[in-house]
């Protein structure tokens, strides 16, 4: 059973999500707030696996509450988002969440990324992910980034970069004409290699070190 918590100003977009997981086997609603305060205070009190938080709510915001949680849980936090507010992306990947999702996905979308994300794996709706790629600025890059390159082998390179790309590892597999298990076999050996522990992580690694694209 996945305990899952809500955080959302708008009362009907949290009484559908309510009734998307109370209708559905193997979750649990454990509760709802209209604000990141009350969030944070229910992810203490409650201990959910999953916090689905809304970016903007009045008071506390959603990448405050999220840092919060963060912080004092062992709750893996998924931002929900719509398209004109994904320049907060980058910093809530940095600050540790699990994940983003448009507030308009899909319930099949919904379940299956809460589902990943308790699994330990990262979500990142590939809609996002383009977003990140197009709006993406040159950061300051540690010493991670300066070697990153050099790090990892050609093959772990087009896979980084097609996780970069929201693809999942069926789609990899595919255009590499590889195994689904040899994906993530090189996952993890570069999740290792550039002491990252996920694939949204991987993401934006990715494109901070300038790997997105193979050289001219």
């Amino acid at each position: 059973m996945i305990n899952v918590l809500l955080a959302d100003d708008d009362a009907r977009f949290r009484a559908a999500y309510r009734k998307l997981f109370e209708r559905t086997d193997g979750f649990r609603f454990a509760g709802e707030a209209a604000d990141g305060a009350a969030a944070v205070r229910l992810a203490g009190a409650l201990k959910p696996a999953v916090a689905l938080l809304d970016v903007q709510m009045p008071g506390l915001g959603g990448l405050a509450a999220a840092r919060a949680i963060l912080a004092t849980t062992a709750t893996r936090v998924i931002m929900l988002t719509t398209f004109d507010l994904d320049e907060y992306v980058h910093e809530a990947l940095t600050a540790g969440v699990s994940g983003f999702l448009l507030k308009n996905a899909a319930p099949a979308e919904v379940l299956q990324a809460v589902r990943s994300v308790q699994a330990g794996h990262a979500m990142l709706a590939p809609e996002v992910t383009a977003r990140l790629m197009q709006q993406f600025t040159p950061r300051a890059r540690d010493h991670r980034h300066a070697f990153a390159a050099a790090l990892l082998t050609e093959r772990e390179l087009q896979v980084a970069r097609l996780v970069a790309r929201g693809r999942s590892n069926r789609q990899i597999a595919d255009e590499l004409v590889l195994s689904t298990e040899t994906v993530r076999t090189y996952l993890r050996r570069m999740f290792a290699k550039l002491d990252v522990s996920d694939r949204t992580q991987l993401a934006v690694l990715t494109h901070e070190a300038g790997l997105l694209y193979e050289p001219r």
